[in-house]
């Protein structure tokens, strides 16, 4: 099979027919803008704040944050719980190494 560089919109073009005749299309588009729209925000965001426009910009970057981080709260929590744990062993092993 030959491949030329303009063949890469027809090879999506293909996935993305073939998901929407599997009706898996509705969930799969709702999940990844679940999460585009909230980066798209703090992107829009910088810009702004790049161009001169501080109080769009921080208000925009501020909002997708916020939201970025409500829909990772099922990632953020543990990983904030792990570092706990190793924090508080390392502040164990300092204890025990710092006694005379």
């Amino acid at each position: 099979m030959q491949t030329n560089k303009g063949n890469g919109l027809a090879v999506v073009l293909i996935v993305l027919g073939g998901i929407m005749l599997l009706g898996m299309a509705l969930p799969l588009i709702h999940g990844m803008f679940r999460l585009i729209f909230p980066v798209l925000l703090v992107v829009l965001g910088y810009l702004g704040i790049k161009n001169g426009r501080k109080f769009i910009g921080w208000g925009l970057m501020f909002i997708g944050v916020m939201t970025l981080i409500a829909k990772l709260s099922w990632l953020i929590g543990p990983l904030l719980g792990v570092a706990l744990i190793v924090w508080g062993v390392s502040v164990l092993n300092n204890k025990r190494r710092s006694t005379y």
